[in-house]
């Protein structure tokens, strides 16, 4: 998606990594309308509870999703990275069950649901594109399940900087490494860890030989064996979707 020159070129480009689209689609994708917005860090985009009247697509910076329980503690369920929504399914779905935050400084498009809903009643393959950018959502959310629940605290924490690297040189944004954007706090609540777990763990990846650090920077030293450190399998990621089927 680098090189896109607007944000409907940005939502095009996403779409099409998802199912092809027709150049009709596409002339109605680019007639939508939309509201570009710059968020700070940290302020929350959504709240559970809300009734949203939008669908952002991420066009630079980082935003996660998260859940509180009734004492405070916050689960981060998803991560989102340029080119990703960060809330399609409140295009049918009335009410937010769960809160989304800027991690970074971001650059986000806003396009009113009901629009973008309307497109999709009409025009199948958008509807097909956007389907099927929900089911992976849900597929990364399952992964996600199974790493909370079978995996220890390395392991976790080794799938999560496997997933970030794929998802990023997915979308052109990772070559020799990136700058991790979360606080080891953020990390340890997408991983189920504290601060203090994560902190021994990334050293205890970098003596291992699989990842090198230089502050935020991050660089996989060992992507094979950071896999099999991590029994990471991108099946779940669905990369091969845009391809034409056989």
């Amino acid at each position: 998606m680098a090189g896109a020159s607007c944000p409907q070129d940005v939502l095009i480009a996403k779409l099409e990594t998802r199912f092809p689209l027709s150049e009709s689609d596409r002339d109605a994708l680019r007639g939508l309308p939309c509201i570009p917005r710059t968020i700070p860090a940290q302020s929350y985009m959504l709240r559970e509870g809300t009734r949203p009247t939008k669908c952002c697509l991420l066009l630079d910076g980082f935003a996660f999703r998260h859940k509180l329980a009734a004492d405070g503690g916050r689960q981060i369920v998803g991560l989102m990275i340029p080119g990703d929504f960060t809330d399609l399914q409140h295009l049918f779905l009335r009410e937010a069950d769960h809160n989304i935050q800027a991690l970074t400084r971001i650059e986000v498009a806003e396009f009113a649901a009901e629009d973008l809903r309307g497109l999709a009643l009409g025009r199948p393959a958008v509807a097909q594109a956007l389907w099927i950018d929900t089911l992976i959502e849900a597929s990364i959310a399952r992964e996600a399940i199974l790493n909370f629940g079978r995996r220890n605290g390395p392991m976790r924490l080794a799938h999560m900087l496997c997933e970030f690297e794929v998802r990023l040189r997915q979308s052109g944004l990772a070559d020799a490494g990136y700058d991790l954007p979360m606080t080891q706090e953020q990390i340890g609540d997408a991983t189920g860890m504290t601060a203090v777990h994560v902190n021994r763990t990334l050293k205890q990846l970098e003596r291992e030989g699989l990842i090198v650090r230089v502050k935020r920077h991050l660089k996989i030293a060992d992507w094979v064996g950071l896999q099999q450190r991590a029994d990471f399998n991108p099946l779940y990621l669905h990369l091969d979707q845009a391809r034409p089927a056989d």
